[in-house]
């Protein structure tokens, strides 16, 4: 017989759940072009959009998103171009995707022996669903939430994803610190995607390429 240690963590239901942008991929390129022809061909505008921009605000929430993008607009102005705008991304992404980080596929078939795997992200609705869509990710996936689902930030919905899944140990990888925090106010563990597009001040646990996250869950649960 197993020792009760070993048993209670085979019993244990955990869940790692994922960001996108910056631990998953870098779609900031895509995102960038899609944005570039839709503002020209909806609104005759001649501003080009850059990938540099994209990555800059992306984990932010849609609002603040749209907010630093189009400054210069009125609220209402800015919330319909950047609904145009990320509907005409989700079309673009799932024809062309982005840029993968090495070493998902692999990392995840191992990781789902032992946990179940999830995504929450601050982005619209229907992002998500492209990137799995585009590469056929959807079955390593037991659930996902994002911002444009709801209009609630991110430690929320990683709250929610932990209840409705009944999670009883969770942690969250993400790369910049809005994750972070997101992970304090859902009471979850965090692992930093240094590989990312940003830096996390506390002392957490990272990962600088995304095999080894692999390892780092085991020692983590």
């Amino acid at each position: 017989m197993l020792p009760l240690k070993e048993l209670e963590k085979i019993m244990k239901k955990t869940g790692i759940i994922f960001d996108m942008d910056g631990t998953l991929w870098d779609s900031s390129k895509a995102v960038a072009a899609s944005w570039t022809e839709t503002l020209r061909q909806r609104y005759g505008s001649n501003r080009r959009i850059t990938a540099q921009e994209i990555k800059a605000v992306m984990g932010l929430t849609m609002d603040r998103l749209a907010a630093a993008i189009f400054p210069d607009a009125g609220e209402a102005k800015r919330m319909e171009m950047l609904e145009v705008c990320c509907k005409a991304e989700n079309r673009y992404l799932l024809t062309h995707g982005g840029i993968l980080y090495d070493g998902l596929e692999e990392t995840w078939e191992k990781l789902k022996k032992q946990h179940s795997l999830y995504i929450v992200s601050n982005c619209q609705q229907g992002y998500i669903e492209a990137f799995l869509t585009h590469y056929g990710f959807g079955a390593y996936f037991d659930d996902i939430e994002c911002y444009g689902n709801n209009s609630l930030p991110k430690g929320v919905n990683i709250k929610k994803v932990v209840e409705r899944n009944a999670l009883d140990d969770a942690a969250y990888v993400g790369d910049i610190q809005g994750d972070y925090e997101a992970s304090l106010m859902a009471g979850v563990k965090f692992i930093h995607a240094a590989y990312g597009f940003g830096k996390v001040a506390a002392d957490v646990p990272k990962i600088h390429s995304f095999p080894e996250l692999y390892e780092v869950a085991n020692r983590m649960f």
